[in-house]
């Protein structure tokens, strides 16, 4: 196991008297062991005890070839894992509990009178992988530079006008072309209207002069996630997108100088939300400004108007305030990921936030 990683957990159950704690998120886990293991509908759980007892449970199907570092029980299908794991549990103790464990097991643990209070302990590992280490900064470093050459070869392809779906393919091809695994997350490559849906699910609309296009993509690379998303125009802009394309970028700027360790992820949000609203769009902003990133496109720790959390050191999360007028056919986001650092933030993405037109034959 990563035990930098695990003392860490460890310390803060000391802290919340939490003696035991059942992991079982699959990403978690590789989180913890530097191995992904896929159980499906299987049970799989990481038991971590404060007293170094770890124990870990996983179904004969899913041999491990590596020492993770940690004592396995390995249960067929025949057996009731969660009769066996209690052995390995502290009966008369608050167990911990996995928030994304399925109640079935839960379920069985309570009927088999193991643990005297159960409790959600996700927000122990949350909170921790919250706090990059050097490690993954780098790996996220890596992540993103790769999303930037990604995006400065879609632009091209962008303004060819093909459809939606094919520019979705055009950027996995992007991405595998790159050596990374997949997407991040299902690319969002929307034209006019479609610009103006923060979350539009690609369809066969194609592009035309003047649209805006929204290019919100990410890729995997050695596990960790990058997401960027950057707003040209093809052909030509109106003045009336200019001028929302301008207000956007100059609140994300504000939200980028108030990520820093000390302020609150709320003064984030409220940065680029409170610029955007004094220049009369702010009904038209109807998103958070951002989410946590790292081995996951989303992680635990939003950047909304009411999250009072404190930015700490080593945090990465996105910076993407938006406009949305979708009866002007006019949408504008631009995101970065911002990882925080002791006296403000780097910016991961360095690909250009100036207004693009590319060239566009009708």
């Amino acid at each position: 196991m990563k035990m930098n990683r695990v003392e860490r957990i460890l310390a803060k159950m000391e802290e919340q008297n939490m003696p035991q704690l059942v992991v079982t998120d699959p990403t978690a886990i590789f989180y913890l062991t530097g191995n992904w293991i896929i159980p499906g509908e299987r049970m799989l759980a990481l038991i971590l005890r404060t007293d170094g007892k770890h124990h870990m449970m996983i179904n004969k199907l899913f041999p491990q070839q590596n020492d993770l570092g940690v004592d396995i029980t390995y249960y067929d299908d025949i057996e009731d894992p969660v009769e066996i794991m209690t052995q390995f549990m502290l009966k008369d103790e608050t167990v911990g509990v996995d928030k994304d464990w399925p109640a079935r097991f839960l379920i069985r643990l309570q009927e088999l009178g193991c643990g005297t209070k159960f409790v959600n302990g996700s927000p122990i590992v949350d909170k921790v992988r919250q706090i990059k280490d050097e490690e993954e900064k780098e790996l996220l470093r890596i992540s993103s530079k790769i999303n930037d050459e990604v995006m400065d070869e879609l632009i091209p392809i962008a303004a060819t006008g093909i459809s939606e779906n094919e520019l979705n393919k055009a950027v996995r091809e992007l991405y595998a072309k790159h050596g990374c695994e997949g997407v991040s997350f299902d690319p969002i490559t929307a034209y006019n209207k479609n610009a103006a849906d923060p979350h539009h699910v690609t369809d066969d609309s194609t592009g035309k002069r003047g649209d805006c296009v929204i290019l919100d993509i990410g890729g995997m690379k050695d596990n960790y996630a990058s997401d960027m998303t950057r707003t040209i125009f093809l052909g030509e802009v109106s003045d009336r997108a200019r001028e929302v394309y301008e207000v956007v970028k100059e609140a994300q700027r504000r939200g980028i100088e108030a990520a820093k360790p000390g302020n609150k992820m709320k003064d984030v949000d409220l940065a680029c939300r409170d610029y955007i609203t004094e220049k009369g769009f702010g009904e038209y902003f109807t998103h958070r400004t951002g989410h946590s990133c790292g081995i996951q496109d989303h992680e635990w720790g939003d950047v909304s108007s009411v999250n009072e959390d404190i930015i700490e050191v080593g945090q990465c999360f996105s910076v993407e305030p938006g406009i949305y007028l979708y009866d002007e056919g006019i949408g504008v986001r631009i995101e970065d990921l911002v990882l925080i650092t002791e006296d403000g933030c780097e910016v991961l993405n360095s690909y250009t936030k100036d207004l693009i037109v590319v060239p566009f034959e009708d």
